[in-house]
């Protein structure tokens, strides 16, 4: 396929996403404005779209989400399973930094570490996929409590990626950022942790700041995130 037959898909499927809840319905002039596209475009796209079940087109001319939408998303939760696409991530991001990566949800009122990859070497912090710890200072925690419960721990949006060293263990240091799915919706922290000494000095000169911010865009995207906010939040 040449790059006006790619371009042509990619202007389809943003137009897909300019459906979102609050906008389920969506008129040509609407859909133009949001899309940036113009009116003739969107007609052409739109119809060929209505054809292929994508979408529907109502008595008032404007425009919803069709059945094969609902088919994908049903195939979709079928042969999705979050272990699939989180762990090669962690160890690419533990391959690459030679430090443990981590993935962070809220349960209970705590963090538990859902998923877990250790570097191939060096000395390094150890724990156990499956392990559950308080919701406290560490930068895993307050990416949690802010994105993740609402928490006014900051006036504004922090830099990213939080950093925190000797918050729970004095030999001890980790980074986190925060991880988007579906609906732009919080679901959980990336957490880059090791000797605190190697890592304060990692995060005095940013060493490693790009590589998560990466990984975490990239896995924000796998698990469903619009591209808008990955670009947006992580700088890509």
């Amino acid at each position: 396929m040449g790059n006006e037959g790619v371009a042509a898909v990619e202007k389809a499927l943003s137009l897909l996403d300019c459906f979102r809840p609050g906008a389920e319905s969506q008129s040509l002039a609407a859909l133009a404005q949001v899309s940036g596209m113009h009116k003739t475009t969107v007609y052409r796209l739109m119809n060929s779209l209505e054809r292929m079940g994508y979408v529907v087109r109502l008595q008032t001319g404007n425009y919803s989400l069709g059945h094969r939408v609902l088919y994908l998303g049903k195939l979709y939760e079928q042969s999705f399973h979050l272990s699939s696409v989180v762990e090669p991530a962690l160890h690419a991001l533990a391959a690459l930094t030679k430090e443990s990566a981590s993935y962070y949800v809220h349960e209970n009122g705590e963090r538990l570490c859902l998923f877990r990859v250790e570097p191939s070497e060096g000395l390094r912090e150890t724990r156990l996929a499956g392990t559950s710890l308080p919701l406290d200072d560490t930068a895993i925690s307050q990416v949690i409590r802010f994105w993740g419960m609402g928490e006014p721990i900051y006036d504004e949006q922090p830099a990213l990626p939080l950093f925190t060293a000797g918050a729970r263990d004095v030999h001890t240091a980790a980074f986190a950022t925060p991880i988007f799915g579906a609906g732009d919706k919080f679901m959980a922290a990336l957490s880059l942790s090791g000797p605190a000494s190697r890592l304060s000095a990692a995060h005095s000169s940013g060493a490693l700041d790009r590589a998560q911010l990466d990984a975490a865009a990239d896995l924000s995207r796998r698990l469903g995130a619009s591209a808008s906010l990955c670009s947006r939040f992580y700088g890509v």
